[in-house]
């Protein structure tokens, strides 16, 4: 359980946060959570109440205070791929430094970032593969894949699934070993390496662990309402911050749109926009799933993982306490973030024998 925070602490950094968070809430909430948003978070206007337009003209504006550009860093290679349709998916590749780790063939780490289909960039987590790749024997490939409203939901399958198909076929270009290939993300990114955890195995493609961090496993993204969800989550912490109702609504407009609904249903397995109802769960790679407490779709994950267990997986479970959906970017202030990082280098080094 988060650490207690004394009521005297509560009633004052709990001011700004009542408007948008239920004061249940705040009680289970880690204090450098609340402390960061007080400071940082809660002076910044929140993405979904900026149009689209006004965000696709001015990206930098609008970037999370955590983004970073680590296109001048040493060691990266950028390259664009081609999806299924042609499009071109930029991608950026991080690499070990060779006096610490030799020269390779390393190991692959494929990296999907979040942003509700709707947002993100290859300065997303950039952060988070700089640290991999500085840790560890391995090649960190970060996916940029193509967003709602200038696509439509399930083209990003495609562009995920077209950066795992050209990292294989790619191996001695890239001086990686291709039998020892992890996936991983965050939210959105989460879910689209759920979805290639099935891929892979209908596919032949061996994978060596995927990490889905905080994924929304359901359609969440076409809900209405609140009570459209099965899962108690979603409505006990629909007020919660950062990732809320009334963000979701807003990633519903762009990813899932009324006029668009039938028709993207009409495209994809329904399984590619809900994997929790993909249709065979057994002999499927290894997991370490992640969930955070204080987070909509943190029920759902878990019952992913569940199914997972039952078909006979073996899966990993890790619920962060106290923390609401996207904390693992929080470094410079949350000591669970940084343990978010010091779990994954450990599951990674595990799985790829490093």
């Amino acid at each position: 359980m988060a650490p207690a925070i004394l009521q005297a602490e509560l009633d004052a950094t709990a001011s700004s946060l009542t408007t948008s968070v239920d004061p249940n809430i705040l009680r289970n909430m880690d204090p450098e959570f609340i402390s960061f948003y007080e400071k940082v978070l809660a002076k910044l206007k929140p993405t979904h109440e900026v149009p689209i337009e006004e965000i696709r003209a001015n990206p930098s504006k609008y970037e999370a205070v955590w983004a970073y550009d680590s296109k001048d860093e040493p060691r990266i290679q950028n390259y664009d791929i081609v999806s299924k349709d042609g499009a071109l998916v930029p991608i950026r590749c991080y690499y070990p430094d060779p006096i610490n780790f030799g020269p390779g063939p390393y190991s692959v780490h494929i990296n999907f970032h979040g942003g509700g289909f709707v947002f993100g960039s290859l300065h997303a987590d950039s952060r988070f593969c700089l640290t991999l790749r500085d840790r560890l024997s391995l090649v960190v490939v970060d996916v940029n894949y193509r967003h709602c409203p200038e696509t439509i939901m399930g083209k990003n399958i495609e562009d995920a699934w077209a950066a795992l198909s050209w990292v294989r076929d790619s191996s001695e270009k890239l001086n990686i070993d291709k039998s020892s290939i992890s996936l991983g993300g965050i939210s959105a990114g989460g879910y689209l390496s759920c979805v290639l955890q099935h891929l892979a195995r209908d596919n032949d493609v061996p994978l060596k662990l995927i990490i889905p961090a905080v994924a929304p496993v359901t359609d969440c993204c076409s809900y209405k309402k609140l009570e459209d969800s099965p899962y108690e989550s979603f409505r006990q912490y629909s007020r919660a911050p950062l990732l809320n109702w009334a963000r979701m609504s807003y990633f519903q407009r762009y990813a899932f749109p009324d006029e668009k609904a039938d028709y993207i249903r009409s495209l994809w397995p329904e399984w590619w926009l809900s994997p929790i109802k993909a249709p065979n769960f057994a002999h499927l790679c290894d997991t370490f799933l992640i969930t955070a407490e204080i987070d909509p779709v943190r029920d759902e994950g878990e019952d992913y993982g569940k199914k997972l267990v039952a078909a006979g997986n073996k899966v990993t479970f890790k619920r962060y306490l106290g923390v609401p959906h996207p904390f693992m970017h929080m470094t410079d202030y949350l000591q669970k973030a940084r343990d978010y990082d010091e779990d994954i280098i450990l599951a990674l080094k595990v799985a790829h024998g490093l």
